[in-house]
Formats: C-alpha cells, sequence, structure tokens
C-alpha cells in the first residue's frame, strides 16, 4: 500500500507536449554538423544520419521531444526560465535495449532533481512527444 511518503516522491511536477510536421525535417540531413550540434548531442546526429530515409522522422522526434521538455520545464518552474537552445545542448536521448527513449539532462542549472519521463510516436506526417516530469 502507498504511503504519504511513496506519493510525494512520485509527485509530477511538470508535464509537456508537441508535435512537428517531419517534412520540415526533410533536409536537415544535409545541414552541416555544427548547426545540428546547435539542437542534438553528436551520438543523435550519428543516430538520425545513418538511416537517411528515416532521418527526417528520428530528427523530428527528438526535436519534438526537446519542445515537449522546454513546455514541461516551464510549467515546473514558471519563475525559472532557460533558453530554448540552452536546454537542447543538455539534452541527450538514446534507446533501452527494448527500444525505448531515455531523455538525459546534463545541465545542473534546474532547481531540483528529475526524473523525467519521455514518450513519442509519428504517422508519416507528425511527429508528437509528451515529456512528464517528477522530482527526484
Amino acid at each position: 500500500m502507498d504511503t504519504q511518503d511513496d506519493r510525494e516522491y512520485f509527485m509530477m511536477v511538470g508535464i509537456g507536449i508537441d508535435a512537428v510536421e517531419i517534412e520540415r525535417f526533410a533536409h536537415w540531413a544535409q545541414l552541416p554538423q555544427k548547426s545540428l550540434e546547435r539542437i542534438f548531442s553528436p551520438q543523435e546526429i550519428v543516430y538520425c544520419l545513418d538511416c537517411p530515409t528515416k532521418s527526417a522522422e528520428r530528427f523530428a522526434a527528438r526535436f519534438a521531444a526537446r519542445e515537449a521538455l522546454f513546455k514541461a520545464l516551464h510549467s515546473a518552474y514558471q519563475s525559472q526560465k532557460m533558453p530554448f537552445l540552452t536546454l537542447c545542448r543538455s539534452v541527450i536521448i538514446e534507446k533501452t535495449p527494448h527500444g525505448a527513449p531515455i531523455l538525459s539532462l546534463t545541465t545542473s542549472e534546474l532547481p531540483a532533481p528529475l526524473i523525467v519521463h519521455l514518450s513519442w510516436t509519428h504517422t508519416q506526417n507528425t511527429a508528437t512527444a509528451i515529456i512528464l516530469l517528477q522530482n527526484a
């Protein structure tokens, strides 16, 4: 049975969602590495470019995740604003062995440690991501 302490530990502090048109990212595979590194980690760039037929959807999903995180952080910490590109450079998205996405934050600019939950999906045209933030 849950105790009051267990419920406080798993308290959600922020939520964000974003959807982007995949077509917007069709040309991103041709962008210079330096431009891509303003938003994505080097590991993510390699993964997105690894399969040319999927690069647009991969960039789109990762971009949507960053937008959703931006919204979630600003709902959780309304008085503290982090610029979008600063946040982007502190995000790394990897996959578990089962294919689920894991978002890691490398910034120390947040007021409290967080657990970040990411889920995403896409259709042929749209990539959508949702972020839930919990107190760590």
